[in-house]
């Protein structure tokens, strides 16, 4: 990768989250910290409003932003193959929603790039997720997006059917399955749910804070996983 290309990732990495260690900038683009620290050193030199310092963290300072983006071929069809399987497994809000980001995509892109994304050999036949799996997919992806308590009748593998009154997490796909990562309430400790076994699920009116033990990142710590950048 030229440097010039790596200074802009840099950019593009660190305005995508809220802060980003050197270390995780090092992983991503593949080269030594020492080398991160000398390229932000440079971007701030050159105007760029990088905020933070070695061993904390960086951060894009408030009102810097960069030209609109331009996708490579390789981009363009990843974004359509990935809407494409969207549209199968995930719910019908956010496969529309998707759709309609990928034209906004598509309409700007070069006459070549275009061709070659609207070219792209992979499909996602639809026969995902049932119709009633999509629905509760949505209520659950919402309800964690509100931070809103559910009431669920939950089916276990022995067909015993529970009420559970949970704080959901996280929506999770495992191939053909997606999950549910909640704090219990009812058990007073993390669970997972298989979506298809949800009986029915009741969004609550009472919503839920972050508190120490029954969070996500609590949860990944647990089961030893790391959360996507």
């Amino acid at each position: 990768m030229r440097r010039a290309d790596r200074l802009f990732q840099i950019v593009q990495l660190i305005r995508g989250r809220r802060l980003t260690t050197a270390a995780h900038l090092a992983q991503r683009l593949e080269v030594s910290e020492r080398t991160i620290y000398r390229d932000v050193a440079d971007l701030q030199h050159q105007g760029v409003p990088i905020e933070g310092e070695a061993g904390v963290g960086y951060r894009l300072g408030s009102g810097f932003d960069l030209p609109p983006l331009m996708f490579t071929h390789d981009e363009a069809r990843a974004l359509v193959a990935s809407v494409r399987m969207a549209q199968a497994w995930q719910d019908p809000a956010m496969a529309q929603a998707a759709e309609v980001a990928l034209g906004k995509i598509m309409s700007v892109l070069p006459p070549a790039a275009r061709a070659a994304a609207q070219a792209m050999a992979v499909y996602a036949p639809p026969i995902g997720l049932e119709p009633a799996t999509q629905a509760t997919l949505q209520t659950l992806r919402e309800a964690v997006q509100a931070r809103r308590k559910l009431q669920v009748d939950y089916r276990d593998a022995a067909d015993q059917v529970t009420q559970r009154t949970l704080r959901p997490l996280g929506c999770f796909y495992w191939g053909k399955v997606w999950t549910l990562a909640a704090w219990c309430e009812t058990r007073q400790a993390f669970r997972n749910f298989r979506l298809d076994r949800i009986a029915s699920v009741k969004p609550l009116d009472a919503v839920f804070r972050d508190e120490a033990g029954k969070t996500l990142a609590d949860f990944l710590r647990l089961i030893g996983a790391k959360p996507v950048s």
